[in-house]
């Protein structure tokens, strides 16, 4: 059974060499360069899109929403 996600939770990750700050909310997830203050944020529901809460993802998953 997962634990539901009812405060956030901070998670460092590194892709190529870079490290990221990832925080993830009952909100949304916001990604920010490790040590930086800026970074890109989306609700669940906009990164859900169309399908919102009720339906299953299409598309195959997570790919590519973040990317830049």
């Amino acid at each position: 059974m997962a634990t539901k996600l009812d405060k956030a939770i901070k998670r460092e990750l590194e892709i190529d060499g870079k490290s990221y700050t990832i925080i993830m909310s009952p909100e949304g997830i916001k990604v920010t360069p490790k040590g930086g203050r800026i970074g890109r944020e989306t609700s669940w529901r906009t990164l859900l899109g169309n399908e919102g809460m009720g339906g299953g993802m299409s598309g195959g998953g997570m790919g590519g929403g973040m990317a830049g």
